[in-house]
């Protein structure tokens, strides 16, 4: 997958960077939001799938398998430009602080950063699941998708999939948030009032799922802009005739 990210790992150059790079993702944003529109034939109820629905899985593999191996990596999310987590809204809602340490904007950039570190085991936990929804779910409006827009196949592969990466990744962001004992987390989550680690990485899981989706929404645009760099012909010619 073609590197998006920012290079560096520095929170200032990242919070420098941002404004275009959001650009993109906001674009992303309403593809996905508006996908419905995209695909107005298309059924996601059960039932066996149109002899047209191998090209649309392919896509759909490949578009996950890039995204899951960029965010996978231990600063997957922080480099990616359209799947770089914000500070969950956990962190920032006024009156439950038992300190002013939240309101440290520096510490804010730090805890952002490591949150976006512990959001990578997450994606590692979700990507075989998101793989065997690409083979499970039934595809009874192939052509509709093929035709649809740029991020159509991710569309419908999220809304088949509903919370499965959501819970999928909470158990393992909780596990690695654990074993971190990061001192920046830990010091966080000790300044909201009634906050467990439980809640810290339920937070981040619904996040890290949003830019997830982003991800494998900005990988389906980029294959369908130029499916030749995936050397299917399946696919190459099922784009072309879409």
């Amino acid at each position: 997958m073609v590197n998006w990210g920012t290079g560096e790992n520095g929170l200032s150059e990242g919070e420098n960077s941002r404004p275009a790079d959001w650009n993109r993702r906001g674009v992303l944003v309403g593809m996905l939001a508006t996908g419905v529109l995209m695909l107005p034939g298309c059924s996601t109820l059960g039932g066996s799938s149109s002899a047209g629905a191998d090209p649309v899985r392919r896509l759909m593999r490949y578009s996950s398998e890039r995204a899951f191996t960029w965010l996978g990596q231990p600063e997957g999310f922080w480099t990616s430009p359209v799947a770089r987590l914000p500070l969950p809204l956990l962190f920032s809602r006024p009156g439950r602080t038992n300190s002013g340490v939240l309101k440290s904007k520096a510490f804010r950039d730090k805890l952002q950063y490591q949150l976006n570190l512990f959001a990578a085991p997450g994606a590692r936990a979700a990507g075989p699941v998101a793989l065997k929804a690409v083979q499970d779910i039934p595809v009874r409006e192939p052509a509709e998708i093929l035709s649809g827009g740029n991020t159509a196949a991710t569309t419908f592969l999220r809304r088949n999939m509903g919370p499965a990466l959501v819970n999928a990744m909470i158990p393992e962001i909780e596990r690695a948030m654990r074993e971190a004992q990061d001192p920046t987390l830990n010091q966080a989550i000790a300044a909201l009032k009634g906050v467990t680690i439980q809640d810290a990485a339920h937070a981040l899981a619904l996040d890290a799922d949003n830019g997830i989706w982003y991800e494998v929404g900005a990988a389906e645009a980029a294959i369908r802009q130029n499916p030749g760099e995936t050397n299917d012909a399946a696919l190459i010619g099922a784009l072309k005739q879409g």
